[in-house]
Parts: structure tokens; sequence; C-alpha cells
């Protein structure tokens, strides 16, 4: 078994296509992949069972992916997990952020920055990299 297929994945989305689109993409390439449907779920299961990654949408009802990214940075047992924020806002409203932009605006930045819709493969080299040791 390769060092990746024992590496925890959590994806948290409120699009149930969008978590299982990046968990195939994901577990094709051998990680083990979670799913939660919203903030306070997937921050519940980071808590529960630390994953070695977070990927978090931006834009879900209720407690929205900075206040969860915030309150990841602020968890001592969850702010060393990387983050990947991951958005369809650049699409729908023709706007663009980057890591750097979201690091001034909250004060931390997000490992990495990925928009919808999500291309499996950049997907899959950009958790690879943050893996990588």
């Amino acid at each position: 078994m390769s060092e990746e297929s024992r590496r925890k994945i959590l994806v948290v989305d409120d699009e149930p296509d969008a978590v299982e689109f990046v968990k195939v993409a994901l577990e094709e390439a051998g990680y083990e992949v979670a799913g939660a449907s919203n903030a306070d779920e997937g921050l519940a299961a980071a808590r529960a069972n630390p994953p070695d990654l977070i990927i978090l949408d931006v834009q879900m009802p209720g407690k929205d992916g900075f206040t969860a990214f915030t309150e990841i940075q602020a968890d001592p047992q969850l702010k060393a997990i990387p983050v990947v924020m991951l958005t369809g806002v650049g699409e729908r409203l023709g706007l663009s952020f980057s890591s750097e932009d979201m690091g001034e605006y909250l004060g931390e930045e997000p490992a990495a920055y990925v928009e919808k819709p999500v291309d499996p493969e950049a997907l899959q080299e950009t958790v690879r990299s943050l893996l990588a040791e």
C-alpha cells in the first residue's frame, strides 16, 4: 500500500454532487476520502478524526467556508492541517481571488485555492503537492 493510500482527506461542500465528484477524483488517486455537507458537520468530523487535508467550499448556507477556515486556524488540533478552498464564485460572478487575497482578508492563507468546475487532474496534483513530505 502506498503512502498516499493512507492519506485521509475531508471534503466539505453543501452540494452532494460536488462532494461525490471530488471524492471519486481523489479515491482514484489512492486517497481515503470522507465528505461533509456543511461547515459544522465538517468541523465536527475533522475534530473527531483529523484528516491529512481539508477541501472546503467557500459558499455554503449557514456557516460559510471563510468562517469555517477561520475556526480551523483557531483550533490547535486542526491548525496544521492544510486547507484547500473550493469555489465557483469566479465562474458565476467573473471574480477571482487568490490565496494571498484570502490571507489579507482572513489573516491566514489557505494552502491552495481551486475554482469550480474542478479539473480532476489539477486537483490530484494540488493534493499530491500539499501532502508531499
